[in-house]
Formats: C-alpha cells, structure tokens, sequence
C-alpha cells in the first residue's frame, strides 16, 4: 500500500508540473499617453500630450459617423516629442462619447539615417545568435525580419546601441512561454535615436531588469537592463530589434542595422558568434 501511495503522489506532482503557466491578468504599458476631452455648447476639445522624447501618432475613432470624417480628414496626428495638442471641433449637434485613442511611436516623414551601432553587450564579451534574419519561427513578419535574439542568460548585463533617450519601460512580468499568446506579456525596452529617428527595442528582460526609466537619456555602451526570459519564448535569450515608423496605421518595421564591430546585421545568421 505504502508503494501504491508514492506512485500516487508521484503522479500527482508530476500533473502540477505540467500544467501550462497561467497568463498575466494585468496589461503594463510601455509609457503612459495622456488625453482627455470635454463636449459643451455643441464644441468638441480634444487635448492630447506626448510624454515622451520621441514624436507619437495618433488615430482618432468614433461611431459618429459625421465625427469621424473630421477625425479621418487628421488621421495620424504627429505631435512631436514633449509636446501638447488642442484640438477643436464645432457646432456638433450630436455627441457620442465613445471616442478611442490609438497610439504608436514615430514619425513617419523622418528621414532615417543608417548609422553603424554597437551591439548590446559589454566589451570583452561574446554571444551566440540562436535565430537570424527573416526565419520561420518568429522573424518572418515586417516588424521581426531583421531582428536578432541572443543567447543571454537571465541576468545578463544588456547595454544601449546607440545615444538616445528612453521612450518605453515594461519590466513587470515574472513568465513566459513558448505559446504566441505570450507574445503581449514579454519585459522590454525602447530607446529612440533622435539623430537617426530608428528605434531599438531590447526584450525578454526578466522582472525589475530595466535599469533605466522613461526620459532618461543615455549613451552608446551604457548597460540598460537585464535578460530574462518573458513573454513568448522558448529559453532564455535577448531579442534585439531595430523599427522605423512607416505611413500606415500604427505600423512600424524591422530596419536593417550594421554594427561597428564589423557584423553586417543582415548576414548574421543562427549559429554565428559576435564578439565586441
């Protein structure tokens, strides 16, 4: 009998482990827009506020049709980095109050400038790249396509590629996992270079990494945070990823990148090693 039971607890233990991790309840963002607005004497103001040193775009929506054709006749609105917007609507005779916001970085118009960055890890250290350029598994999509992951470790020291300031800060989330509905609940950071208007985005971090804050502006090599392994991932590693705003709705791409140490960023494929 005493056999019987260990079997059944063995068994018993070896159900709990086995069952898929629960995903986050909470939603984090990445930086905090603000807006409001007020209707009165048949007038409409929205006021918008970009809190971040990068410039946003923002599309207006409502199920008032007339209302719409104004917002469609704005959409995107860029309001540059740190800047406020008021906007104003007259002689609405109808309201309805169900006005939604959708933000994302960038301006398209910015010229973009391919200069050469460094790669994200201290001097002195090397790392094996476990998925390259424009693969199956998740860097086919025009946002992912010329991103790099890294084999980090969790706990690995994470430094800036370029002069920038930081314009997004999630690092709440404990878990991950291999499953894509994991993909929205992974740590990371977003760092806007303003003379070259590219974004560079460090994920997978493990919880409290960020070793930086939104508006902190920093340097090339400066460690930024920490790796981990959160959000849709199948082991421990550093998603590295350059973004360039384009004209379509809330949309930006993986722009190609080629670093100082002489790697192509294009050509680096699974399997290579990069020193710095």
């Amino acid at each position: 009998m005493k056999g019987v039971t260990s079997i059944l607890i063995f068994a018993l233990l070896l159900s709990i482990g086995c069952q898929p991790l629960k995903l986050p309840e909470e939603k984090y963002y990445q930086f905090l827009f603000k807006k409001d607005h007020t209707y009165e004497n048949d007038e409409l103001q929205i006021r918008l506020s970009n809190p971040v040193m990068a410039p946003l775009r923002v599309w207006l929506s409502t199920s008032y049709s007339p209302l719409q054709d104004k917002f469609d006749a704005l959409n995107p609105i860029v309001i540059q980095e740190k800047q406020d917007t008021l906007l104003i609507f007259s002689e609405l005779m109808e309201f309805q109050d169900d006005i939604a916001y959708k933000i994302s970085l960038g301006d398209p118009y910015k010229e973009i400038e391919d200069t050469s960055i460094e790669l994200p890890f201290p001097k002195g250290k090397s790392y094996k790249v476990i998925q390259g350029n424009n693969t199956n598994f998740t860097h086919s999509s025009n946002y992912s396509r010329y991103a790099l992951d890294f084999k980090f470790q969790i706990g690995d020291t994470v430094v800036s590629v370029s002069d920038g300031y930081v314009v997004g800060v999630i690092d709440q989330y404990e878990q991950g996992g291999p499953d894509p509905a994991w993909r929205p609940y992974s740590n990371f950071i977003t760092i806007y270079d303003r003379e070259s208007g590219r974004f560079f985005q460090y994920v997978h971090l493990k919880q409290n990494g960020s070793l930086v804050k939104v508006g902190d502006q920093i340097s090339s090599g400066q460690p930024i945070g920490l790796s981990g392994n959160t959000g849709q991932t199948t082991e421990p590693h550093l998603h590295f990823n350059c973004l360039k705003p384009i004209n379509a709705e809330g949309e930006m791409i993986s722009h190609p990148v080629e670093f100082v140490e002489g790697y192509d960023g294009k050509k680096i494929k699974k399997g290579d090693v990069l020193r710095k």
